[in-house]
């Protein structure tokens, strides 16, 4: 019973410490650009958008070209953030005795 009681309160020491890990991206910002710059798209480390930069001059181009580079942009960097996250699970998961996948 005993080994039950540590797997519990292991359990709920990686959820603590996950519940932190999410707090702290919460916190970073990635920012990538598209388009050499003109436009550019700020996430937090959990991949929510938290500003979109636009060049005036793409503005006064192609339509279709502009919505392009934002999505390029707005994928970039969730990329970047989910990166950032997985980075930090592994961390989290490597200090685990045993084998184990958190969900992502």
């Amino acid at each position: 019973m005993a080994d039950l009681s540590s797997l519990l309160q292991l359990g709920q020491q990686m959820q603590f410490r996950l519940s932190e890990i999410q707090s702290q991206l919460a916190q970073q910002t990635v920012t990538c650009s598209a388009g050499g710059g003109m436009v550019e798209a700020t996430a937090d480390g959990r991949g929510q958008i938290r500003a979109i930069k636009i060049d005036p001059q793409a503005i006064a181009g192609d339509v279709e070209m502009l919505e392009d580079l934002v999505l390029a942009a707005v994928a970039q960097a969730q990329q970047r953030a989910a990166e950032l996250y997985q980075a930090e699970v592994k961390k989290l998961a490597s200090g685990l005795p045993f084998p184990f996948q958190l969900p992502l």
